[in-house]
């Protein structure tokens, strides 16, 4: 009896994942556990794999849709079995990638006819088929591999003549029979002149509709796509605002190297400024908030989302509760989840529910940038580069020291820009005074 094989659940907060490829075919022989397909959620990619062995009877989706976790999305048995039964709603109704065997067994069974001369069929509707399209015009634009359906008519009420191709040709190089043929039936497109004689476009010549000369284009699609759609829903749907700053890194290094020398567990400039961010928003619980339109919901722990560059685009993995975590605990979190996405095995609960985002690109020489909200949350902090700068000294003399610059951004709908100043205050007199040490506020 044939076994469906169905999308599974990555976490909790997941409802659907784009399949993004698959790699097998119909008719393929698999054995439980092996790779069908690539699947991704929103930031994390997956291997699909087989829980049947057997011959896979159907494919029931396209590369790139967005399958419904738990939704069948193959199907896996003895060979000529059915599988129509388990086709989900909105799946592609037929096959995906070779035919089956007994489409295969059909095709061959299927007694042989002679050719014989074209019979015209006649059509019960008022309008024929291609009653748009003059013979002569759909007769050329064939035979030189172009969809006349395509072609805007100047005939009358719109028909496509003949001129109507040639217009179009004028544009367009002659094609190879060999071209004419991809043109035909995979709908690949010749570049304006060809390598071959006198221009004419061979078969290496043709490429995808689209493309661009000089340039891979590669659709967007998987992480890229939602990434995309997420800034552009960040950027439309709140009010944001950002405030620079800095703090001077002397009393940071300091600590770092006292704790080498303690023989203490080395700890970044990033796992410092993250518990510093923790602890002032001890203080300034406004800004470990999500604004919810009608709402703000203020969060009584803060759960820290850490951007983290990877190979696939980028992620933000949250440290739940990292307000009760040690610098040692939160350095160590940081570390794990951040490998974890970057080796793709980040479990999907482990990228939502953040309260608080920060975001470094200070390791890649920027100076300062401006951060895009990660919504619903009302503020994110961005952390640059290192930079030598001048500062007065309680005797009046100048002097250089290290400084790292801050941008807050918020969501004015949500916080004032006053309150928020007043965080970032708090927050570059702790990394001054008091790095890696419980939050005290400044005296008066």
């Amino acid at each position: 009896m044939a076994t469906p094989i169905i999308m599974p659940r990555q976490g909790q907060s997941v409802e659907s994942c784009i399949l993004t490829e698959w790699k097998v075919q119909v008719g393929d022989v698999v054995s439980e556990g092996d790779v069908l397909a690539v699947i991704e959620t929103d930031k994390a990619s997956f291997d699909l794999e087989s829980t049947a062995s057997g011959t896979v009877l159907e494919l029931f989706w396209e590369p790139d849709d967005d399958v419904p976790v738990l939704a069948n999305v193959a199907a896996v048995g003895e060979e000529g079995e059915g599988a129509e039964e388990f086709r989900p709603s909105g799946a592609v109704s037929t096959p995906v990638g070779e035919p089956t065997p007994s489409q295969i067994e059909e095709t061959i069974s299927a007694p042989s006819v002679e050719p014989t001369a074209e019979i015209p069929t006649v059509s019960s509707s008022p309008t024929p088929a291609g009653a748009g399209i003059s013979p002569r015009a759909r007769k050329l634009a064939l035979r030189q591999g172009i969809d006349p359906e395509t072609l805007a008519g100047t005939g009358p009420e719109g028909r496509v003549i003949e001129r109507d191709v040639e217009a179009f040709l004028s544009g367009q190089p002659r094609l190879s029979a060999t071209a004419r043929a991809l043109a035909s039936e995979e709908g690949l497109e010749p570049p304006g002149r060809g390598s071959g004689l006198a221009g004419m476009a061979l078969a290496g010549d043709m490429r995808q509709p689209g493309a661009v000369e000089g340039a891979e284009v590669e659709p967007v699609k998987g992480i890229r796509k939602v990434i995309g759609e997420r800034m552009i829903q960040s950027l439309h749907s709140t009010a944001q605002l950002t405030l620079h700053a800095s703090f001077e890194l002397t009393a940071a290094q300091d600590y770092r190297k006292k704790r080498v020398q303690d023989g203490l567990s080395k700890v970044s400039l990033n796992d410092l400024i993250a518990h510093a961010v923790i602890e002032t928003l001890k203080e300034h619980p406004e800004m470990n908030a999500h604004f919810l339109g009608e709402r703000i919901a203020t969060f009584e722990k803060v759960h820290l989302g850490v951007a983290v560059d990877t190979p696939r685009g980028l992620m933000v993995p949250v440290i739940r509760d990292s307000s009760d975590l040690s610098i040692e605990a939160l350095s160590s979190e940081i570390k794990k989840l951040a490998g974890a996405c970057r080796e793709g095995t980040i479990s999907p609960d482990d990228l939502a529910g953040g309260s608080f985002t920060l975001t470094n690109l200070g390791m890649l020489g920027v100076e300062t940038f401006t951060p895009v909200l990660n919504a619903p949350e009302v503020a994110i902090l961005g952390v640059g580069g290192i930079m030598l700068r001048p500062k007065r000294r309680a005797d009046d003399e100048v002097t250089f020291a290290d400084f790292l610059p801050l941008s807050l951004t918020i969501d004015h709908q949500a916080v004032d820009g006053a309150p928020a100043a007043r965080f970032l205050e708090s927050l570059v007199h702790h990394l001054e005074n008091d790095p890696g040490q419980p939050f005290s506020k400044p005296t008066e």
